[in-house]
């Protein structure tokens, strides 16, 4: 749960880009102090109590060659970085409800009242998509008349992609290797008028097996940029009648069913199918794993304005503190083993097929996810 109690004096105000200027000069003006900052080998920004940076480091800038460095002070991190949430109410980082999930801004503002903390922060660039996980430090720093703040930022986003993909795959093939044991087991054990219905738990199993193994090496391809959008046509009512029976075992252990809504509309795409798929698949298992026994997952689609609007419905409702993380690389409410399904659903959506991916989730009405995609990816 995010801590509400550190947000009751955040300001969305700016200080005058002149005396960001003169703060500035505290630094590029003291040598002893710029030459410290220049040779410790990690990522600093001095911030000031507006939490727009004042002053990088070299190492900083030698990590962002891209960002021109004049226009840096007065920036706050997220801008700096081009967060996909530090624009979405046109006020700044910091200033919206999913900058209150954010470890960076937790840390700045308990750093700001005298309390030195270290989080972790995921951070979506809306730019190019690409998903950072960094570890930050934000200690109080008195100088010169000024409560600054001593930002230090390690990019662990190797090491969380790395840990996540490997807890990922093993605990997924292991569970799939263990259910084919047991329906081989069952096979060898059981009368010959039951094979043909152990036979199908068998192949559904190996079908998971594979899917496993499609999934993760399809992540690892997204990780590394090597994805490639091979566009065919085919109807959306095909797609649906594919996808909504991809999960046989789930709906079975939790009875839990799946059925197209009755204002879905049948019509061409010119997309990528096999990835497009991939995007509804994971909507659906989403769904199913969060809905309690007896209930329906509804799915659907329609088209408005040239796009492809497909949505999945369950009635569970998914809290505030979580809403706020779900697309983020490695979340997850579910413990160890998952993390990489709504991620997945965001980047193939946006990266690839040149949509958007959303949700919405209240009490009375349950939880939809929505992608819309354009009719014809060029």
């Amino acid at each position: 749960m995010y801590q509400t109690d550190i947000y009751a004096d955040v300001s969305a105000k700016k200080e005058n880009l002149n005396i960001i200027h003169e703060q500035n000069k505290l630094f590029l003006n003291n040598p002893l102090l710029k030459f410290i900052l220049n040779a410790i080998p990690d990522l600093i920004l001095i911030l000031n109590k507006e939490r727009q940076i004042v002053y990088a480091n070299h190492k900083f800038k030698s990590m962002m060659d891209k960002i021109d460095f004049e226009l840096i002070p007065g920036m706050r991190f997220g801008e700096l970085l081009n967060c996909e949430h530090s624009s979405e109410n046109g006020i700044g980082c910091g200033t919206n409800d999913s900058c209150k999930a954010c470890g960076s801004f937790i840390a700045i503002l308990n750093s700001q009242k005298n309390s030195p903390d270290v989080q972790e922060c995921r951070i979506t660039r809306k730019d190019n998509m690409e998903a950072l996980d960094l570890r930050v430090y934000a200690t109080p720093f008195p100088y010169e008349g000024h409560q600054f703040t001593f930002f230090v930022i390690t990019d662990i986003s190797n090491e969380k992609r790395r840990l996540m993909l490997e807890k990922i795959f093993l605990h997924d093939i292991v569970n799939s290797a263990v259910s084919i044991k047991e329906a081989t087991k069952i096979i060898a054990e059981s009368e010959p008028d039951k094979m043909p219905e152990f036979m199908e738990i068998l192949l559904q199993s190996s079908d998971s097996l594979l899917e496993e193994i499609t999934t993760h090496r399809e992540i690892a391809s997204i990780e590394s940029n090597e994805l490639y959008v091979n566009i065919s046509e085919f109807n959306t009512f095909a797609l649906l009648n594919k996808v909504s029976g991809m999960f046989p075992t789930i709906q079975q252990d939790k009875n839990v069913s799946v059925k197209i809504d009755n204002v879905s509309v049948d019509f061409i795409l010119h997309t990528d199918k096999v990835l497009l798929r991939r995007v509804i698949g994971n909507m659906i298992k989403n769904a199913l794993e969060a809905s309690p026994g007896g209930e329906t997952v509804t799915i659907g689609c329609s088209i408005l304005d040239g796009k492809a609007i497909f949505r999945v419905h369950n009635n569970n409702f998914i809290p505030l503190n979580l809403q706020l993380q779900i697309f983020q690389r490695s979340f997850t409410t579910k413990g160890t083993g998952h993390g990489i399904g709504t991620y997945s659903i965001k980047i193939l959506t946006e990266k690839y097929l040149k949509g958007k991916a959303s949700f919405t989730s209240s009490e009375k009405d349950g939880t939809v996810f929505t992608v819309s995609i354009p009719t014809v990816l060029k």
